[in-house]
């Protein structure tokens, strides 16, 4: 796709960052939304440094009135829309009976609700372009993890309703494709924790969700991780295919991963490999 107009939401950090700058460098015009404004700094210092410029606006996902708003500057400053990468989210770590529902509500709520209220908003345009629908997942929207219910619920969910949405949306001249990441060293995962729900110190729980977060620490850090930028590069590769898969994972260890879960008709694989997450194990 080649001078496309290309609307992101959640760019004010990690792969929505990365990408924005790496998509206006590939020539895409791109629409690049945060919730919060004040937190664009990182984002023009990146798009300066690369020699781009981009259409930096408010949007944010649960709020039905900041989407109009949105798409209607879309309408009015572009007159089109040919690309929506969905990107925007919050993780969540915790467990069910100490969160309660409320906390899962609000995890769908943006992970999920969030995904499909701008995708709803998108397709018109997209119709009338023949444009893409790309949506981040994660290997999470495939394989269930210990203490991450409600977010892969929501990313479970995503995937579920693009899954979905495909063959409609093709049929109609809309390309879909859901991109799932792996480990990625991003903010997300401080951003996760500094929104934890941890078990009190007394609670079952708490031995099991110390373990898991050790393992995260070791799965996410810089030398583990795939990087933002690694995450925009497929991303970017997959707006230029004339017929991009539906699914697309981005590394390898992303496909192997999910590759586990997509041959577990029984699902003991999967069990096999999560249950080792969270057994304490002396340094």
């Amino acid at each position: 796709m080649t001078a496309s107009v290309l609307l992101i939401t959640g760019t004010s950090t990690g792969i929505g960052r990365a990408t924005a700058v790496a998509a206006a460098r590939a020539g895409h015009t791109v629409v690049a939304t945060m919730r919060d404004l004040a937190k664009r700094g990182p984002l023009d210092d990146a798009a300066r440094d690369a020699g781009v410029r981009l259409d930096v606006q408010p949007l944010e996902v649960t709020d039905p009135a900041s989407i109009d708003a949105c798409f209607a500057h879309i309408r009015s400053t572009h007159g089109r829309l040919d690309a929506l990468l969905n990107n925007a989210g919050a993780g969540h770590v915790g467990t069910v009976e100490t969160d309660g529902l409320q906390t899962v509500r609000d995890v769908m709520e943006v992970n999920f609700f969030g995904v499909v209220a701008v995708t709803r908003a998108a397709l018109p345009l997209l119709r009338e372009s023949g444009g893409r629908l790309l949506t981040v997942s994660s290997v999470g929207g495939v394989v269930g993890q210990p203490f991450n219910e409600a977010y892969c619920a929501a990313k479970f969910a995503v995937e579920g309703f693009l899954e979905s949405l495909t063959p409609v949306a093709a049929a109609l001249g809309v390309r879909v494709t859901v991109i799932e990441p792996g480990a990625v060293s991003t903010e997300f995962v401080a951003n996760v924790g500094a929104g934890s729900s941890a078990p009190a110190d007394d609670s079952p729980y708490r031995p099991l969700f110390d373990a898991y977060l050790a393992r995260v620490a070791g799965a996410f850090s810089p030398e583990s991780a795939q990087t933002p930028e690694g995450v925009a590069e497929v991303i970017v590769q997959v707006l230029a295919e004339e017929h991009p898969a539906a699914r697309v994972q981005t590394s390898d260890a992303a496909r192997g991963f999910v590759g586990v879960k997509l041959s577990d008709l029984d699902g003991s694989a999967v069990q096999g490999v999560t249950a080792g997450w969270i057994v304490h194990r002396e340094p």
